[in-house]
């Protein structure tokens, strides 16, 4: 037969090391990402249009640019979690 008191179910906890993780995984995100679509774009740019290094160098910059503002966003979204708590 089965059970009658069906309790309800628990609610699973994830590790303590799982949330630190995960920000480590989204801020190491904005820099590798931005940065490497920067250096391919750059070269392709720099072959394309003869410019080298100068249309290369422009998009390491805005890369660095784009990196630094989803830093930003993404450390200040955890400091908010924290003052909650």
């Amino acid at each position: 037969m089965e059970n009658d008191n069906k309790e309800p179910a628990k609610k699973v906890e994830a590790p303590w090391w799982q949330p630190a993780l995960l920000m480590f995984s989204r801020l190491s995100g904005w820099i590798i990402g931005p940065i490497i679509l920067a250096i391919f774009l750059g070269k392709w740019l720099d072959k394309r249009y003869d410019t080298e290094p100068w249309l290369f160098l422009v998009s390491i910059g805005a890369a660095f640019l784009i990196s630094i503002v989803g830093l930003v966003k993404d450390a200040m979204k955890e400091i908010e979690k924290f003052d909650k708590k």
